[in-house]
């Protein structure tokens, strides 16, 4: 479902005419050749496309509005390969609408010590033409990621490809349309939120609709589609046996391939690539839909329950980000604690049902069962069984703090589980957060984080504070550095900073 490969990001070099034609031709030559071998690194997963040369104020003015306009481009790589005057960026930079990084390299790894000489000098002078246009950068006060090294270097195009992923998941936001089956949890504080300044600050859209107008669209799939569905299911799952064809419960996986099918048609027709329901609001439906969620996540929709239309749009962004590494994102939440008589306190996260299987260790099938939920008032529903493999994680949040939003992530380290869960119907996640449940814990609440996270392996610090840079919202991480004084300071600080920014100007 998500493509990254047609997404592009520009590459453009800055120069001048001051050093005559024969140099802008090799200044060219260089820049492209970099241009290509980013295009080739397996770090970057979107196209690089190299742009001519930058040399006037019209042209760069001209490149940033084509960029701004081009549904591909996700953003510019910049730089500067001899001394372009800043002042030529002015007028594009204040048009760009997309974000950028600011590579700050040169083509020459090393110094030629024998042969160095002016002509040298004049043509690989990125050393200072990149401060110049960093300087603009800064007193425009442009929010952009500096990447620092040789273009060959594979620090450098890692950087540069997480860079790419924030901008391509930042691109996915721009006119993404999310869809609210039935209203937020009843009296429930952090799923609410400011859906218009949602959308003047992240680009999507929110819609609500009637669970009747998904019921009607699941009362309309054809019992051949649910048969070809349900052999789906049984060749993918260990299938419990009361689900399985003359099983007692049959019609309930049925029902559950209904559901999953009416709301694939319902998202894939209204070109919604995130959803929510609420277990509060299921008239019209027999069931609340739990495979039929999971296996959506799977295929990248963003999900987020009890109309937690904030968390489905960062678990399609973490989505984006995790596209062809596929380590495994989730819709996710802090269950329980297991506070260890060896010091070591975990978190058992989990939810009703809505745990992506993307996330599943891989050495065990995933089971597919039917249990009570015991709240919603409905029917038993389906639901994928399984833990998630261990590793090193972020959960993220997104949280409306009033009058702005607020990303909030903590790095953790996902282990097996202590002891098996026999009597545990859902699929589950234990894990250890950094630096520790005493600190992470009071961190989170002392930044407002939600209990709703999306959970991802792949997706790093880096990727989130890319991308919050993007979105130009505040970013706090707890992860082995924390200190909770510390952190503390810089809630206050933060407060400040952003209350003053919007008075900030030229």
């Amino acid at each position: 479902m998500i493509d990254l490969a047609h997404y592009e990001a520009w590459f453009v070099t800055g120069s001048q005419h001051l050093y005559g034609e024969q140099t802008l031709r090799q200044v060219e030559r260089q820049a492209r050749e970099i241009a290509e071998a980013l295009d080739k690194s397996a770090d970057i997963p979107v196209r690089v496309v190299f742009k001519p040369v930058l040399t006037t104020a019209d042209a760069i003015r001209s490149v940033c509005l084509e960029a701004n306009a081009a549904p591909r481009c996700i953003g510019l790589i910049a730089w500067m390969h001899t001394f372009s005057p800043a002042k030529m960026w002015i007028a594009g930079l204040a048009t760009l609408r997309k974000p950028f990084v600011h590579l700050h390299t040169q083509h020459n790894r090393e110094i030629p010590w024998a042969t160095l000489d002016m002509d040298f000098m004049n043509l690989n002078q990125s050393a200072h033409g990149d401060r110049e246009f960093g300087f603009v950068n800064a007193r425009m006060r442009l929010e952009r990621k500096i990447v620092v090294g040789h273009w060959q270097d594979a620090a450098v195009t890692r950087a540069l490809g997480i860079w790419a992923r924030a901008a391509a998941a930042w691109a996915d936001w721009q006119g993404m349309k999310i869809v609210r089956f039935g209203d937020n949890m009843r009296d429930v504080a952090v799923t609410e939120g400011d859906k218009v300044q949602a959308q003047i600050t992240f680009g999507y859209d929110v819609y609500g609709y009637g669970v009747g107008d998904l019921a009607r669209a699941v009362n309309e799939v054809s019992d051949a589609e649910v048969d070809r569905l349900v052999a789906t299911y049984l060749d993918e799952y260990e299938v419990a046996p009361e689900l399985r064809r003359g099983g007692e419960r049959h019609d309930s996986l049925r029902y559950e391939a209904r559901l999953e099918l009416g709301l694939r048609h319902f998202l894939e027709a209204g070109g919604f690539k995130a959803f929510t329901d609420t277990f509060e609001d299921l008239h019209g439906l027999e069931q609340l839909p739990g495979l039929a969620v999971q296996r959506l996540m799977r295929d990248g929709y963003g999900f987020g329950a009890e109309g937690d239309w904030k968390t489905a749009a960062l678990v399609r962004a973490l989505k984006v980000m995790d596209t062809g590494i596929n380590a495994g994102v989730s819709f996710m939440e802090d269950y329980t604690y297991h506070f260890g008589a060896d010091g070591v306190d975990k978190v058992l996260g989990a939810h009703m049902l809505e745990v992506c299987p993307s996330i599943a260790d891989p050495s065990a099938k995933p089971k597919l069962i039917i249990a009570p939920l015991s709240i919603g008032g409905k029917s038993d529903p389906v639901r994928l069984v399984f833990d998630a493999h261990p590793g090193t994680a972020v959960v993220a949040s997104i949280v409306d703090v009033g009058q702005r939003f607020r990303m909030v992530a903590n790095t953790i380290d996902v282990v097996p589980l202590d002891a098996p869960l026999p009597r545990l119907p859902v699929a589950r996640a234990l894990w250890v957060p950094r630096p520790n449940l005493r600190v992470a814990a009071a961190a989170w609440m002392y930044a407002g984080g939600a209990h709703h996270t999306a959970l991802a392996y792949a997706v790093t610090p880096d990727h989130l504070r890319d991308f919050a840079a993007m979105a130009g919202v505040e970013f706090v991480l707890i992860d082995e550095r924390t200190d909770l004084e510390v952190l503390r300071n810089q809630l206050r600080w933060s407060e400040a900073y952003y209350h003053m920014s919007r008075g900030f100007g030229g």
